[in-house]
């Protein structure tokens, strides 16, 4: 049975890539994910030394730096090269970036203008730090869990791949947004559960309860936009998104939609496993009990689980928003006005939209438990 369950788990995985693939060739077709509407070309460089600095005088004071250094080429087709850059500060604007140095890894940006390309210095290369620390931390989830570890890490990837191979790109192809963010979240939801748990009867009920429980955190969304009159708009970047299309503008409510759903679907589908897979070594160690009480069963572990889990998901939410919480708190007036912005009502209804479909994801998983594991003693068969 153990070697029959690899077998159906590397099938998932081939089955995976390949819908991944199928999605983004119908959603992108013969073009890629990045449109390219930049304007110049960004190159990856590592600056050699520094040529020249001069400060400027702006507003009486010296603050205004340019920087004038040798960079070589890491990428593209000027690789090998080395490129004369510019780099200008603003002293008086809080996010300038530090002068660069011998050995900076940064980002070049180059502008061709009456025949003639000059380059500039755009940011610096932050990514790679960041790819050292998932290689660690892929290590060291697999260096714990063994094969159960390297299922994740598998199942992981392709979670973000169906989102950023298929859903962003689905978004700004003008794709309808509600259809592709709830195809999403199943495909992950089904994928997840294939993958880490293997063709059986607990990820079955897991994921009829996670889906159901992503479905009404989705059905919450669209009820409560009825009465709090969003418009979407919920930052700067909102306007950028208007714009790239003005004759077709991208659904900013939607967005909001596919934001919750797809924020939920990770705690919905941990709530939706655990009821599953206490209540079948429940019914495994005691064939007896009767569907009611195994339902009722499921009630008792889910309220001990819904206090961390509610926390868990409303802290992440808070979290990631703190800053523009600040923010608001110190240029409004009232607490008043500062939760009704449009932004505060949208982070407290992802909040609550997700909580509740956490919360009916407890009774609903544990009733199709009750059903499906009620149905015969041999529930062990499938394990």
């Amino acid at each position: 049975m153990k070697n029959k369950q690899t077998v159906y788990q590397i099938i998932a995985v081939l089955a995976s890539a390949l819908l991944i693939f199928l999605a983004y060739l119908n959603i992108v077709g013969s073009g890629t994910i990045f449109k390219g509407t930049m304007e110049g070309e960004t190159i990856k460089c590592k600056v050699i030394r520094v040529t020249d600095v001069s400060t400027g005088n702006m507003s009486g004071e010296n603050d205004f730096v340019t920087v004038h250094f040798k960079a070589q080429a890491l990428n593209t087709a000027l690789r090998g090269k080395t490129l004369d850059v510019v780099q200008e500060i603003d002293k008086s604007y809080v996010f300038s970036p530090d002068q660069v140095e011998q050995g900076d890894k940064i980002l070049v940006e180059s502008y061709t203008q009456n025949g003639e390309t000059q380059y500039y210095f755009g940011d610096y290369v932050r990514i790679t730090p960041l790819i050292w620390l998932l290689v660690i931390f892929c290590v060291l989830v697999i260096a714990f869990s063994r094969m159960q570890g390297l299922k994740t890490v598998i199942s992981l990837g392709f979670t973000c791949l169906s989102v950023f191979v298929v859903l962003i790109p689905a978004i700004l192809n003008g794709h309808n947004i509600y259809f592709w963010s709830i195809t999403v979240c199943v495909f992950i939801t089904v994928m997840t559960l294939c993958i880490i748990s293997g063709f059986n009867v607990k990820a079955l009920c897991a994921g009829i309860g996670c889906v159901c429980g992503v479905l009404c955190s989705g059905l919450i969304v669209l009820i409560m936009d009825k009465f709090l009159n969003m418009t979407g708009m919920l930052e700067e970047e909102s306007v950028y998104l208007i714009q790239l299309y003005p004759d077709n503008p991208i659904n900013l409510k939607a967005i909001i939609f596919a934001m919750i759903i797809v924020g939920a679907v990770g705690a919905v589908m941990d709530v939706s496993m655990s009821i599953s897979s206490s209540l079948y070594e429940l019914k495994t160690k005691s064939h007896d009990i009767p569907a009611r009480e195994l339902m009722k069963s499921g009630f008792t572990i889910g309220r001990d689980m819904m206090g961390t889990m509610a926390n868990t998901l409303v802290l992440a939410y808070i979290g990631s928003s703190l800053t523009s919480v600040l923010l608001l708190v110190a240029y409004n007036a009232s607490i008043e006005q500062v939760v009704n912005k449009e932004m505060i009502i949208a982070e407290i209804l992802q909040a609550l939209a997700g909580s509740m479909g956490m919360l009916l994801t407890l009774p609903l998983t544990s009733a199709v438990c009750a059903a499906i594991y009620s149905k015969g003693e041999n529930t062990h068969a499938s394990r």
